[in-house]
């Protein structure tokens, strides 16, 4: 998401920032700023918007440094603004930080520092690691750093500056990337590569529970409780356009990579399966109205609309709310029967489409509570709804959607939980249950992701066919409509997604020995329904391919060729069985030849009518 760069060293720290900061605007941001020590004193500078901002206030005020931290901030907690830039600074200006990641307990610590008077300059969850490092501090950064991280929960990569100290930088990781760049008689700090390849190619990757103490001349690792780690130093020989990928061909496989993470950010803080309790801070919805709701409406375009389909069977099904589904762009024409007790659920990854925009203000003037699920704080989206659920997938680069689809599931998939609980539609182990196996999910799709040769050789097999039919059943049919949506945007192959129910209705007159049938038959109470619908299938001559769960035998039998992914719980299963479809188009993509992330005709944000 955000990006990081310090530098120590005899340069003008202030050059460097800047220009790694530069190197890691593909990342996308809303704001920045840096931070450096002069003479024993801090000095920062914060802009909103283009790093072109920052640059401009800096020329106007120009400062000379050898020591700073720079921070281009995706914003996460609080609006995008000057006060919520990064870096933040302790009450006695004395300490200066820059943070990735989400604090997870940040408004009970914050709670507790207010008790002893502590006054908070911003809205973010970072400005509270500043105030307790500098409750710590008794002349030595780091153990004030080691003693802060022990009362935190949550992610983070850290960079940390201390006027009283100012020949060092402190640096910390927890699942969000952080890397040392090894100079001579200088050293960096960067969240990612692409920002230290102009000055070194040797680095130093920092894995979970690292702080690191960080001079001109050294470097020492160490854990929270002072042992010393040693860490391999790797020379990068990576060019400058596959740094910003990871080494990735394509920011989409860079992406549908990403996905354990992102889906993990997104729930992270909000759910507690050992206590079966969701908390989603932007949410407000009074007890009362959650009691009445009368019925729910869930608005969306493309690949947003399908996890809208999803969530319908989620809202039905947990909190026993009629739900009906539709795309914005045909909403507001069909005159929606609403009203005060209608929840309206509005989806969009950038918070700009436009008609999804034109949706919730519909929703709004007839009297109704609006619920955005959105990926872009400060979008035009976020701000009109009445509450907002952010998924934390951080700047998606590719055109087509992966990392959003699944952010978006797994936040609908929390809400629905929580609407349920709070009408009491749920026993508190029912809600232990779902959780447990949504908290399970990003490490069962790490493990898919180990061995994907199976997804690339029957992408091989079926890149040059023309038609491609894409089954499902019950929450994986909206699964494959998106698996059909992936495989024509980015490959400009003829595909269509079909409930499997429906295939005698029409589509099964398509079906020969030349047409591939993607089918999704994961455990669940539609199972045997969906194994005989590919049977059908399969006796007009179709070849079918299959998305099963590793344990199923039976299906070896019915199929000829196999995708094989981990049993997970059948709600929560399209988080998991869209991964394969989401690969299998990038294969298929990449045999032939297309722009997978550049697809022709297509935008980011389709943000006009």
């Amino acid at each position: 998401m955000c990006g990081i760069v310090g530098y120590i060293g005899k340069k003008n720290a202030v050059d460097v920032i800047l220009k790694g900061l530069k190197k890691l605007e593909y990342r996308g941001y809303d704001s920045a700023g840096i931070a450096v020590v002069v003479d024993k004193e801090l000095y920062i500078r914060r802009s909103v918007g283009k790093l072109c901002n920052l640059s401009a206030s800096l020329e106007k005020n120009p400062v000379n440094a050898n020591i700073g931290i720079g921070h281009t901030r995706w914003a996460t907690h609080g609006k995008p603004s000057e006060e919520n830039a990064h870096p933040h600074m302790d009450p006695t200006k004395s300490i200066v930080i820059v943070h990735n990641g989400i604090i997870e307990n940040y408004v009970e610590l914050r709670a507790k520092l207010q008790i002893y008077g502590q006054e908070f300059k911003s809205e973010t969850d970072t400005e509270v690691i500043a105030h307790l490092i500098k409750k710590h501090y008794k002349n030595n950064l780091l153990h004030a750093t080691q003693k802060t991280l022990s009362e935190v929960r949550g992610s983070y990569a850290l960079g940390i500056v201390c006027k009283d100290e100012p020949d060092k930088i402190i640096c910390a990781r927890r699942d969000a990337p952080l890397i040392i760049g090894v100079g001579k008689g200088e050293n960096f700090i960067a969240s990612d590569i692409p920002a230290l390849l102009p000055y070194t190619r040797d680095m130093i990757f920092l894995e979970n529970g690292d702080i690191a103490e960080i001079t001109a001349d050294k470097i020492i690792i160490k854990d929270i409780k002072d042992n010393i780690i040693n860490r391999e130093m790797k020379n990068i020989q990576w060019d400058a356009a596959q740094a910003e990928k990871d080494g990735y061909k394509h920011f989409m496989l860079k992406e549908i990579f990403e996905q354990p993470r992102t889906i993990e950010d997104t729930f992270r803080g909000r759910i507690y399966p050992d206590e079966g309790k969701v908390y989603i801070e932007e949410v407000k919805l009074k007890e009362e109205y959650i009691r009445n709701i009368s019925n729910i409406y869930v608005v969306a375009c493309g690949t947003a609309y399908y996890a809208g389909l999803v969530s319908r069977f989620l809202f039905e099904n947990f909190s026993k709310i009629p739900t009906e589904v539709d795309i914005a762009s045909e909403f507001r024409y069909r005159e929606p029967i609403l009203n005060e007790k209608t929840l309206v659920v509005i989806i969009s990854q950038s918070g700009e489409t436009a008609d999804t925009l034109a949706a919730l203000r519909l929703a709004k003037s007839k009297g109704c509570q609006t619920l955005a699920v959105c990926n872009v704080l400060g979008s035009s989206i976020s701000r009109e709804a009445m509450h907002v659920i952010y998924t934390h997938c951080g700047p998606e680069i590719g055109v087509a959607s992966t990392k959003a689809f699944t952010g978006q599931l797994t936040a609908l998939y929390i809400f629905a939980l929580d609407l349920a609980s709070k009408k009491g539609k749920l026993t508190n182990e029912e809600l232990k249950k779902y959780l447990k196996e949504l908290w399970e999910i990003p490490l069962k799709i790490s493990e898919f992701l180990k061995n994907t040769e199976s997804v690339q050789a029957i992408a091989k097999v079926f890149a040059h066919k023309r038609d491609f039919l894409y089954l499902g059943r019950y929450v994986n049919y909206p699964v494959a409509l998106e698996g059909a949506l992936k495989l024509k945007e980015i490959s400009y192959i003829h595909a269509e997604g079909y409930a499997a129910g429906e295939m005698k209705h029409g589509p099964i007159a398509l079906i020969d020995e030349s047409m591939p049938i993607v089918a999704i038959v994961v455990e669940s109470k539609v199972y045997e329904k969906t194994i005989s619908n590919i049977e059908e299938a399969k006796a007009r001559g179709g070849t079918i391919i299959v998305v099963a769960n590793e344990s199923d035998k039976e299906i070896r039998d019915k199929s000829d060729y196999i995708i094989c992914v981990p049993k997970t719980d059948e709600f929560v299963s399209p988080i998991m069985t869209v991964i394969p479809l989401q690969l299998l188009a990038y294969y298929i993509s990449v045999f032939l030849g297309c722009d997978v992330d550049q697809p022709r005709n297509l935008a980011k944000s389709v943000t006009v009518e």
